[in-house]
């Protein structure tokens, strides 16, 4: 999460000691232990939250062209089968006759 090299942290340790003493250093790091373990579930629980609702509007845009397509196919197979009738009637008769 956050980006910090050993001289870093050494730097912050050391600061902290100086600041805090020896003695209230051990519950000033367990309390800071304590909100960071807090930030890091908060954060975890908003990333897997909002994944989930991607995936959702993902789902939700997969059923909706399924459906169109499915609307689609219908049309089609209304169509063909209005169609249908008119197909299969018989040709016009020829009138062969010939009147002279």
């Amino acid at each position: 999460m956050f980006d910090f090299s050993f001289g870093e942290m050494l730097v912050v340790a050391l600061v902290a000691l100086i600041v805090l003493g020896p003695e209230r250093l051990p519950k000033a790091a367990r309390f800071a232990g304590l909100w960071v373990r807090k930030a890091r579930a908060q954060w975890y629980a908003m990333k897997n939250e909002l994944e989930q609702e991607l995936a959702s509007e993902e789902l939700k845009r997969s059923l909706q062209e399924t459906r169109q397509a499915l609307q689609d196919a219908e049309a089609q197979l209304r169509q063909a089968s209005a169609d249908l009738p008119k197909a299969l009637e018989p040709p016009p008769a020829v009138d062969t006759r010939h009147d002279d």
